[in-house]
């Protein structure tokens, strides 16, 4: 861990209730930059690797840039169950979550699983992925219906386990998958027409004072 962290959390399958032994900890972090290394012509980086393994961390606004977007890998991080580090300005970002939720949740969650989903191919896919894009839909319809992601497979964790093994045809795959596309397009959204920017920047600005 870094001392600029105020934020990290383990993702993945570890995360999502799918992990078996030889699954890796997937970590993801939020780190800040001092403030005044934006008032120079070379600026800080908006994310970096590292230093421990499989561990990705976004600068605090290109975090919350891109959870403002709906950006699905980057949402599940604020309600991974596995926080394994987080500070007072950590602890707010999380308080934050739901002011970065929009109807626009529907598209990224539904949109970006599609588009995964037709690069397989159905005579040999790769079934980890395939796994991970319906487990992605099944999030993406209940924060639609309820407000809220619930990552963990639950009771869908040894069907899921099963495709990624490769023990469920693909065309039984591919139907989930048009089932939770077809549900996701219909439900009746809980979730507003456009996300709390103002409370966002609030935040951001009170990050960026305290590391002046």
């Amino acid at each position: 861990m870094t001392d600029d962290l105020i934020l990290s959390v383990v993702v993945g399958s570890r995360a999502y209730g799918l992990d078996t032994d030889a699954s890796d900890t997937d970590r993801r972090g939020v780190f800040v930059a001092p403030t005044q290394a934006f008032w120079r012509l070379d600026k800080p980086p908006t994310h970096r690797d590292g230093p421990l393994p499989e561990q990705f961390s976004w600068e605090v606004e290109r975090f919350c840039g891109l959870a403002l977007e709906a950006n699905p890998t980057v949402l599940e991080c604020l309600w991974s169950p596995l926080v394994e580090l987080t500070t007072p300005f950590g602890e707010r970002l999380l308080g934050l979550r739901r002011a970065f939720l929009s109807e626009r949740a529907r598209q990224t969650f539904c949109g970006y699983a599609d588009a995964q989903f037709r690069r397989l191919d159905p005579a040999a896919p790769k079934w980890k992925q395939a796994m991970h894009m319906i487990r992605l839909m099944r999030c993406g319809l209940h924060l639609v219906r309820h407000g809220d992601l619930e990552i963990d497979a639950g009771p869908e964790r040894e069907r899921l386990l099963a495709v990624k093994r490769g023990e469920v045809a693909w065309a039984e795959v591919a139907a989930w998958r048009e089932s939770l596309a077809a549900e996701l397009e219909s439900a009746v959204s809980v979730l507003p027409a456009a996300p709390d920017r103002a409370a966002v920047e609030e935040f951001l600005l009170d990050v960026r004072r305290a590391h002046l």
